[in-house]
């Protein structure tokens, strides 16, 4: 008869409730980790697009500047049009910068809270700790160990960054504005030159100061679940 088992048949372990908690857990953490990467990508997504935008933005606008300047001989209107589209330009590039400094941080905020759940999947099966590259530590080395797996973070992460681009590109925009106003006052040529790369380095310099200021408050700020134990990353050899 159907619902009787056979003589010698094993019978299945049944499900504990402490088995079913830990199942339901897992899937609320998996759920959350597909959410927090879900949102990671979207983020992404809208600041490259922004990015592209300010570029493209900058390329046309210089470009604009010298058919204008070819159009009015350099004289007469040419140096209000010219001024203003610098200006539209600064404006754009700071509004850009300012995006890409707090999708840094929320990127950095995706990646923490998803080194949190992975020690959560620890705590859940301790057995699978050896198998994760990325931390499962959600402390500061942890998201610098889940942002780069197999080598050390170095000066070629900060070199290769969106950031440090557009902190470039917006220095070179306020300088090259700065040098425009100079001549539009009656400043020589000499004068327009020494002025932009001075107000250009102060905007890279101010920027880099905002952005490193964010990021050390944000883990003066920040209070850690699990931290990352001293030594040596277990993947890397001493």
């Amino acid at each position: 008869m159907s619902g009787m088992s056979e003589p010698g048949a094993s019978e299945p372990d049944p499900v504990t409730e402490s088995d079913a908690a830990l199942g339901r857990r897992a899937q609320m953490l998996a759920t959350e980790h597909w959410g927090l990467l879900a949102a990671r990508g979207t983020a992404q997504s809208e600041v490259l697009t922004r990015i592209t935008i300010f570029l493209t933005l900058v390329s046309a606008g210089l470009i604009t500047i010298g058919l204008l300047g070819q159009a009015s001989g350099f004289d007469g209107w040419f140096t209000p049009a010219m001024l203003a589209i610098l200006a539209f330009l600064c404006l754009i590039g700071l509004l850009t910068v300012i995006r890409v400094m707090n999708v840094s941080e929320e990127d950095m905020m995706y990646v923490v809270a998803m080194n949190r759940l992975r020690g959560a999947y620890v705590d859940l099966d301790p057995g699978i700790q050896e198998y994760f590259l990325a931390s499962t530590y959600d402390d500061e080395h942890g998201m610098q160990q889940t942002y780069s797996f197999l080598r050390t973070r170095n000066a070629s992460h900060l070199l290769g960054s969106s950031s440090l681009l557009l902190f470039v590109v917006d220095a070179c925009v306020f300088g090259l504005f700065a040098g425009a106003i100079t001549v539009a006052a009656g400043g020589s040529v000499g004068w327009a030159i020494a002025l932009g790369v001075v107000v250009g380095l102060a905007v890279l310099v101010a920027l880099g100061y905002y952005s490193g200021t964010g990021y050390r408050g944000t883990w003066r700020r920040y209070i850690p679940r699990r931290t990352t134990p001293p030594g040596p990353a277990p993947f890397r050899r001493s």
